[in-house]
């Protein structure tokens, strides 16, 4: 064995299983640091979008205008804009509708804005399960690694000498120990971004139940003003 203390001398010391294990590892590690810069751009654009339209929503624009910009794809309908476009669709349907009462309307407009809802917390929540599964995988594979290592490093002075040193098994377990290290490479910024975007998406959850809980009021009050709805 080698006297260079590298993790690549390592790596190419180690037995066939403890390769395999150092190489899942670095390929769940490389794919977690995606997901991880993935999720930080689209909670980004998450929050830049709930200011955006919450500054034209309160701006005193009509609503029926509103709904016109949406579904004439002047902008692309996501977050907050998506619940708003569903709610008032269903909203403007049925406010067309001869003889329908109006907890009827209310109620439909409700509906179709959770289920929008339901959809963009889906995307907001998309790929948080892997790194949830990566941050309490890993440590397990990597000690896997390790203890596989170490058993073969002491199955191969069996029958080798009559006496056996430290200084015989330390290189063997030295490379075993690499493969617990890089899975906890792999699992700490995986629990760090894990609960930081858990954070994050359930406060734009609750952005989200507080916008539709105001539409929900609004459309109440237009439906017993009786006014008509300008599409």
């Amino acid at each position: 064995m080698t006297n260079d203390p590298s993790i690549f001398s390592y790596f190419m010391n180690a037995g066939i299983v403890v390769k395999l294990v150092m190489l899942i590892l670095l390929a769940v590690s490389i794919i977690s640091w995606t997901v991880i810069f993935q999720r930080k751009l689209v909670l980004k654009q998450a929050r830049a979008a709930i200011l955006e339209f919450e500054d034209q929503f309160w701006s005193g624009i009509d609503l029926g205008k509103l709904y016109t910009q949406a579904s004439n794809g002047k902008a692309v309908t996501a977050g907050l804009q998506a619940i708003f476009f569903a709610g008032f669709k269903e909203f403007a349907r049925l406010k067309q509708q001869p003889s329908i009462q109006p907890a009827a309307i209310i109620e439909g407009a409700q509906r179709g804005m959770r289920i929008a809802y339901s959809k963009e917390a889906d995307k907001l929540e998309q790929h948080l399960s892997f790194l949830a599964t990566v941050g309490s995988i890993s440590p397990y594979v990597g000690l896997f690694g390790t203890v596989w290592g170490i058993m073969t490093s002491f199955q191969a002075l069996t029958g080798a000498t009559q006496q056996a040193t430290i200084a015989m098994v330390a290189p063997g377990i030295a490379e075993a120990l690499v493969a617990t290290a890089m899975g906890l490479f792999a699992a700490i910024p995986a629990v760090i971004a894990y609960n930081r975007y858990s954070n994050q998406v359930e406060r734009l959850l609750n952005q989200y139940n507080t916008f539709q809980e105001e539409l929900s009021s609004i459309l109440y009050r237009k439906t017993h003003s009786g006014n008509s709805i300008p599409l």
